[in-house]
């Protein structure tokens, strides 16, 4: 009971906070790769974290110890041999969640039973006043938001789309 609680608490967090990019997903991902909370996957310290953005956004900023992989360059071979468990707990981000469906779905696709979207990317991760941190590992508040448009999407944080 306990837990249908915890769980039922953070699908509250999610539709009240993130109705608009709830709605934006709902558009653009086909669903198929369950999506993880922010303060949940702060919460499992057992996650590791896959960054589907490109190399010139994950260098501005990343969720501290995300391991790079891309989107267009994307290589399921070399992600796989990081990945050795397939029973690990993998949650995938980009911006705001759309990019990272796709990166999880070829996961699940060669057998990985646990992977998660982060529901919201980066932007709700920023939003929520988490540390991100830059190439140096240092802590910063920039966040490269793709381009202008969906730049709109990050609230807190200093927004590079160049």
């Amino acid at each position: 009971m306990k837990k249908l609680i915890y769980i039922l608490a953070i699908l509250f967090s999610i539709s009240l906070n993130g109705q608009s990019i709830k709605k934006l997903l709902k558009k653009h991902n086909t669903e198929s790769v369950t999506y993880v909370s922010v303060e949940m996957t702060k919460a499992n310290p057992n996650f590791i974290l896959l960054d589907a953005r490109e190399l010139k956004e994950h260098k501005v900023s990343h969720i501290k110890n995300a391991i790079h992989v891309g989107y267009n360059k994307f290589n399921i071979k070399e992600t796989t041999s990081k990945l050795v468990n397939k029973n690990a707990m993998i949650v995938v981000y980009c911006s705001i969640g759309i990019r990272s469906e796709d990166i999880a779905e070829k996961l699940q696709k060669v057998g990985y039973k646990n992977v998660f979207n982060l529901f919201g990317g980066i932007f709700e991760w920023k939003n929520k006043q988490n540390i991100i941190v830059d190439s140096l590992n240092n802590q910063t508040e920039k966040v490269h938001t793709y381009n202008k448009e969906w730049s709109r999407w990050l609230k807190k944080g200093i927004k590079i789309y160049e």
